[in-house]
Order: C-alpha cells, then sequence, then structure tokens
C-alpha cells in the first residue's frame, strides 16, 4: 500500500469583501453592493485559501482562488460590485504563494477544484500547458459547459474553458489518503477534500458546502448561493458524519474567524 500525504500547506490568498448575508442567511440583513458598505450591514472579509498537498505521487492543489485580474474578468457577471477582491496583498495571490514555497507550475500533478465558480476556479488557466491532471466533478463540469452565453452565476465559462477535465464522480479516493468527498448544494458538483496526515490525522476541506462554522453548526444554516437546499442538508450532515467517524478537523470554505487560526504558508504546515 502507498503512504499517504507527507505535508499540507494552507494558502491563505486574501479575502473578498461581501455583505454577511450572501453567506449567512438570519433575519434582518439584506444583500447590498460595495457602494452601501458603509450602511448599517455586516460587511465581512469573505476569505479564500488553497491547499497544496504533497504526497509520494506528486504534488495536489486544491483549488486555485481568484484571479489578479478580477476587476475585469468578473465585469461581464456584475458581481465585482458585490464580491471585490480587495483584500488581498501581492504576497497572498495565489502565484505568489507557490513561488513562496519554492513550487513552480510544473510541478504540480494535480489540480482538484472543488467547484467552478469564479473564486475557486480564477487561476485554473494558469496550468494550461503543464502536465497537471485537471479534476472536477462530472456534473460540475456538464452543468459548467452546458449553459448559453459567457457565464451563469459565478460560472465563468473564460475561467475554466480550454482546459482538458479529467472528471470524477462520487466520493473518490484519488490518492491514498486523499479523498474527494462529493457534496452537491452549493453546486450542482460541488466537492469537499479529506486528507488523511500522519501526525494531524484527518482533515476536511470543506470549500463552499460550508462556507462557515456558523453555517456548521448544528443547526445548519444555509446561505443565500444555493443551487439546491435539500441537497445542501444532506451534503452537511454527510461531512458531519464523515467528520465525527474520522476525528477530523472541519476547515470551512470561507470562515474568516477559523482562517486566523490555522498554520499558513510559508511559515506554517500540516503534517
Amino acid at each position: 500500500m502507498s503512504a499517504g500525504p507527507s505535508k499540507l500547506h494552507v494558502l491563505d490568498c486574501g479575502a473578498m469583501s461581501c455583505d454577511l448575508t450572501w453567506l449567512l442567511l438570519k433575519p434582518g440583513r439584506s444583500i447590498r453592493p460595495v457602494a452601501d458598505k458603509d450602511k448599517p450591514v455586516e460587511w465581512y472579509p469573505c476569505t479564500t485559501h488553497c491547499v497544496l498537498v504533497e504526497t509520494p505521487e506528486g504534488k495536489l492543489l486544491w483549488d486555485t482562488s481568484c484571479p489578479r485580474d478580477w476587476q475585469t474578468r468578473w465585469e461581464p457577471t456584475g458581481l465585482q460590485d458585490f464580491f471585490p477582491y480587495d483584500q488581498v496583498t501581492e504576497q497572498q495571490y495565489l502565484d505568489s504563494r507557490l513561488q513562496q514555497l519554492g513550487v513552480g507550475l510544473d510541478e504540480i500533478d494535480y489540480v482538484v477544484l472543488s467547484h467552478l465558480h469564479f473564486d475557486h476556479a480564477g487561476n485554473a488557466g494558469m496550468f494550461k500547458g503543464t502536465n497537471a491532471t485537471m479534476v472536477v466533478n462530472a456534473k460540475e463540469k456538464e452543468f459548467a459547459f452546458g449553459y448559453e452565453g459567457a457565464f451563469n452565476g459565478a460560472h465563468l465559462l473564460s475561467d475554466y474553458a480550454g482546459i482538458d477535465w479529467q472528471t470524477v464522480d462520487g466520493d473518490t479516493e484519488l490518492l491514498p489518503g486523499v479523498t474527494l468527498i462529493e457534496a452537491p448544494g452549493h453546486t450542482v458538483g460541488t466537492m469537499s477534500m479529506k486528507v488523511d496526515l500522519p501526525e494531524t490525522g484527518s482533515m476536511i476541506f470543506t470549500s463552499d458546502a460550508v462556507y462557515m462554522g456558523d453555517s456548521f453548526g448544528p443547526p445548519a444554516t444555509p446561505a443565500a448561493i444555493v443551487n439546491d437546499l435539500s441537497a445542501w442538508y444532506a451534503s452537511v450532515e454527510k461531512i458531519r458524519g464523515i467528520a465525527q467517524e474520522s476525528n477530523a478537523t472541519v476547515v470551512f470554505g470561507h470562515d474568516a474567524a477559523q482562517m486566523q487560526t490555522m498554520r499558513t504558508s510559508p511559515e506554517g504546515f500540516y503534517a
């Protein structure tokens, strides 16, 4: 049996600003654009991160965060006014984070996208022309290439078109100790990832299957951006069950408070 992952790096890629209502549905809130950010509303640092997993079978990158040219790239969607990627330093862009670890794009063997929204697939195009195996859920790919026009909500065709995508369906052990968990609801093909480390134990990266600890509960609290609410609830409970069974640390998709507690690259890592 092949050995599992030896090291895991959490890449803090800064944050988008947004009305917290997008992430957590509670009474008394209304969704606002950036122009109204100074009005009484909870304006939230919607953190974005990627994960680099080192394994005997190669390096795996989980998600690709937001692009440097987000303002112009996202303009057709209008969502740049609701999710401006304006809380980011030069050191926090994905390419900078990889350079800080001394990892070239050609050294990454697998790039796994939890789903194809623009804040997760924004830098997928960086890996065109490399030898990386690009992985996405089959249902996500079908939807993301199945609509008419340049975008559908936060799915932006220019982020992921022209890439040779390999697909997985259902829960899949992609590499020894790295399992992709099908967790639809946020989108039709959202996935989470479970990584089993020798010292830390299991870690589950939920991506947008669960935005925040406040979403996880219990009871689970949904967000404004949910494709299928029934599927979302089922996925949250599925993740909760796997986490309890494996005594896993659960890392949420956009939890600013949790990100401050993580060992982040380049200084920190999990083994």
